[in-house]
């Protein structure tokens, strides 16, 4: 069924190619400025300058050149962010998680299109399952903002935009080889009609086995996946609009021991990891403008996530069903807006037993109301401030203040403080869990589990000046700070079983992030440095939190040539991390350099991604015992090592 999904949906992009033989090109006008942009995480229609709440954005060249770099999935572009680091959790299946300001993964809160449809059991293998070549843009907030869309935002959220069609209609191919034997084929097609508009994004990404080190596992897992993403907008009149989309990823994923991958397998090479999911989720959408300042939005999201994990001698087989629904009334005043709504959340989770093991099952039903108000008090000072009631069905109710300033000194400064409240329902889907493939983990209780609860404040300053005609600065100086109390921590119990509990004790990260741009001519120089002090309090006894590094340097130096050349450079510094066993592993760099030569309907490229060969099985081992009974550590370095990869865009 995926294969003809995927094949139906190239056949309708080639269509519409031949259809059409007359070049269409974008008006210069949608190479919009920084000050025109809207961001969509917070519901407001200020534009990002205007906004109190710092949000990063990441969107247009950007998002194309970490296209170029890592097409099957988003993990290459949030890790090269200040402040963020992905956290490889298995090392033959390659699965990661986000961690935002020091704080595991489960904390971060990932939503498509402002709908938070990769919660729970749909969080496995999330960052590995989402390509960035269908976005318009990514809205980063760090920090404690469950206010905004519920729990689960305690670090802070990643709203994935999707692209929306426009009157010129958009064809786009991409094809990508890597030399660890992957291939990307990606199909892209969106136009607006009269009264009705389409976008169709369409991909298969699949890799080879790839044991760079000889260590007779997988770097990288044999895997193949597709993904198949139709979207209908409605234009009924100037007032009211509607669109419906659907998402869907169907993968298989084989990690282990190579000479098992290679059907070689013997009593001794018998060592796997078997990854099988399903992924499909609905977005629908409608809004109506009631007069110029206000309109009704309801929205309602369904998400069904299969997933099922082989081992030897252990199977987890589960199944989930999500629903999201929201109804929001938004009133925009010349210097005042408002926002006010309810949202409903809807997880069930079975599983089917392959062992006597205790179940897992669970149905979880979350309610809120919100209210959100956005107001520019003088010039130079604005407020936007938010309150949330959510009722979490056998946990109990929260309530979730937010409040955010930002001050404007002149063209050149500003700055931008905010804090609030979050929270996390327990769950077993974490980092910890993933890493033993949730075997022999007991299922959490509402009798003794409780609700995560954290406050969290932040501070930044920025300056942006021109230097004569010829060099523009932009410096962006963040504090932030995040108290998480009682933390859910998984733990051995007797018997080989692990448990979930609530600590006696906290987890607080502070630090700084530093981001400096500079541009002269056709070069541009980003420099980042993060600094995360996350530690663990917990029975008085306080711990560095594990996988967690120190100091961090991300460095790009870019030359562009409008519509002709793009040469970058990078190099990223990660300093010793602590280990989950107490010891430590070392410091490291990766440098990598792309470059992109651009014609008018097609681009050519090759990425050249750590071409110094930085690799954890250079410096370190991956696992005590057996190669038939490994026990795996953990893992804070690359693994593939030294890859390259090319391709080419064609637009029409």
């Amino acid at each position: 069924m995926k294969v003809y999904l995927f094949i139906f949906s190239i056949l309708v992009l080639c269509n519409t190619i031949t259809a059409q033989s007359k070049q269409d090109t974008l008006p210069e006008m949608e190479e919009l400025e920084l000050e025109e942009i809207v961001v969509s995480s917070t519901r407001s229609t200020r534009t990002i300058e205007r906004i109190p709440t710092r949000i990063e954005f990441i969107g247009g060249e950007e998002l194309d050149e970490k296209g170029n770099m890592k097409p099957g999935d988003i993990r290459m572009l949030l890790n090269e962010s200040t402040g963020i680091q992905t956290q490889q959790t298995s090392p033959i299946s390659a699965n990661a998680s986000i961690r935002i300001q020091g704080l595991d993964g489960r904390y971060t809160q990932i939503l498509k299109d402002g709908f938070p449809i990769y919660s729970g059991a749909a969080s496995g293998l999330g960052l590995l399952q989402i390509p960035p070549l269908d976005l318009k843009q990514v809205e980063i907030i760090k920090g404690s903002t469950s206010t905004l869309y519920g729990g689960g935002a305690i670090a802070g959220l990643v709203n994935l935009v999707s692209k929306t069609p426009v009157k010129e209609r958009t064809r786009t191919f991409h094809l990508n080889g890597t030399s660890a034997l992957g291939l990307d084929v990606n199909g892209f097609y969106s136009q607006r009609f009269e009264k009705t508009g389409i976008t169709l994004f369409a991909s298969r990404n699949s890799n080879a086995a790839y044991d760079p080190a000889n260590t007779g596992f997988s770097a990288i897992p044999k895997f193949e996946r597709y993904n198949v993403n139709p979207r209908l907008f409605v234009y009924f009149s100037s007032k009211t609009k509607m669109d419906f989309g659907v998402n869907t990823a169907f993968e298989n994923r084989l990690g282990g021991d190579m000479r098992y991958i290679e059907r070689k397998s013997n009593n001794e090479h018998s060592y796997f990891e078997d990854n099988q999911t399903q992924r499909v989720s609905t977005q629908f959408s409608i809004e109506h403008h009631l007069d110029e300042k206000s309109k009704l939005t309801f929205r309602n999201s369904y998400n069904y996530f299969h997933r099922m994990i082989i081992i030897p001698d252990h199977t987890f087989d589960g199944r989930q069903n999500g629903t999201f629904s929201e109804c929001n009334y938004l009133h925009t005043g010349e210097k005042t807006e408002w926002v006010a709504g309810a949202n409903l959340w809807t997880d069930h989770f079975a599983e089917k037993k392959h062992s006597d093991f205790e179940s897992r099952n669970y149905t979880r039903t979350t309610s809120g109301l919100f209210v959100q108000n956005n107001t520019k008090i003088t010039g130079c000072f604005s407020i936007e401030s938010g309150l949330r009631g959510d009722y979490v069905v056998n946990y109990g109710f929260v309530l979730l203040p937010r409040l955010s300033a930002l001050f404007n000194v002149g063209k050149k400064w500003s700055s931008r403080i905010g804090g609030g409240l979050g929270y996390k329902t327990p769950t077993i889907f974490t980092e910890e869990s993933e890493r033993i493939h949730y075997r022999n983990l007991l299922p959490v209780n509402s009798e003794f589990n409780k609700l995560e609860r954290s406050y969290g404040v932040n501070a930044d300053i920025n300056y942006k000046s021109a230097i004569g005609d010829a060099i523009f600065l932009s410096v962006n100086q963040l504090f932030f700070y995040t108290y998480l109390d009682r933390p859910l921590l998984m733990k051995p119990l007797s018997g080989g079983n692990y448990q979930f509990w609530n600590i006696d004790g906290h987890i607080d990260t502070k630090g700084a992030e530093t981001n400096l741009k500079i541009s002269y001519d056709d070069f541009t120089l980003f420099v980042g440095y993060t600094f995360t002090d996350a530690k663990v309090k917990e029975n008085g006894i306080i711990y560095s939190n594990p996988l967690t590094s120190k100091h961090r340097l991300n460095n790009v130096l870019m030359y562009e040539k409008e519509d002709s050349w793009k040469i970058g450079l990078e190099a990223y510094y990660y300093s010793p991390q602590r280990l989950n066993d107490s010891t430590a592993g070392r410091d490291y760099w990766i440098c990598g350099m792309m470059l992109e030569k651009i014609w008018n309907c097609f681009s050519i490229y090759a990425n050249f991604e750590n071409f110094t060969d930085t690799r954890q099985t250079r410096f370190d081992s991956i696992y005590t015992g057996t190669i038939t009974h490994p026990v795996f550590k953990d893992i804070y370095a690359p693994l593939d090592g030294f890859v390259v990869n090319a391709g080419i865009k064609i637009k029409l």
